[in-house]
């Protein structure tokens, strides 16, 4: 059986690893294990082509506003995003 040593680990992902291991009643080595074997037994998604995507759009929005009146609700709905603040800088 392989044997796996991981070298310089961010103090803050490991943690996480570990408390993540404990949820799950493993150890650490069992955690990382069935977080691996997790990701290669998934089946991936295939992409589509964003080219091929973007072009089936064209000519399909009709809009009765004026092209100002359209940027200016795009402007008026936009919002600050929070998205990578729960991230908690594990990767600073």
């Amino acid at each position: 059986m392989a044997i796996l040593q991981v070298r310089d680990m961010d103090d803050r992902l490991y943690e996480k690893l570990k408390f993540s291991a404990k949820l799950d009643n493993r150890s650490i080595s069992q955690q990382v294990i069935t977080i691996l074997q997790d990701y290669f037994t998934s089946v991936p998604v295939k992409s589509k082509n964003a080219t091929e995507e973007f072009l089936k759009l064209a000519g399909t929005w009709e809009d009765s506003r004026s092209t100002e009146e359209i940027i200016d609700d795009v402007y008026a709905s936009r919002v600050n995003s929070t998205r990578f603040e729960a991230l908690d800088g594990i990767f600073d």
